[in-house]
């Protein structure tokens, strides 16, 4: 398992909260557990309800789901169904945690694709924030 990819230990996650200026929390440190063991895009409902026995509240977790966003340590997603997802860029990318999802078209699934999956070159793209979402199938779906 590279460290790009690798679960991120509580002293990590602890040292970007400190790096980043904000004060470490319990309830910081819940969801960003959470989402580091989760790995893929998750909306703050999925997150409410894998996280409701840890004693936090929707609006606890949206409160810090945004300041941590605002912070620039978690990615703030929308594939198109209008939901937005969280995820821990650092788990997956070196540049702004940009890189691709696919979407399973029948079950909603969201994947995190390796970001050579899509290369994109240019002067005028160097600067952007690229969103880039892949539709179809899931394996699970194409067997069932």
């Amino acid at each position: 398992m590279s460290s790009k990819t690798r679960l991120l230990r509580d002293d990590d996650l602890r040292q970007l909260l400190v790096d980043k200026g904000i004060r470490v929390t319990e309830q910081r440190m819940v969801i960003l557990r959470e989402l580091a063991k989760l790995r893929i895009p998750t909306s703050h409902p999925e997150l409410t309800e894998r996280l409701a026995g840890a004693g936090l509240d929707r609006a606890t977790i949206y409160r810090n789901l945004l300041s941590l966003t605002e912070a620039g340590l978690l990615v703030k997603t929308q594939l198109g169904d209008n939901v937005w997802r969280f995820e821990l860029p650092h788990m997956k990318s070196t540049e702004h945690g940009a890189h691709p999802h696919f979407v399973c078209n029948d079950c909603g699934d969201v994947a995190c694709l390796p970001e050579s999956a899509v290369a994109l070159r240019g002067e005028a793209i160097r600067n952007q924030v690229a969103e880039v979402q892949l539709r179809g199938r899931c394996v699970a779906c194409v067997r069932a």
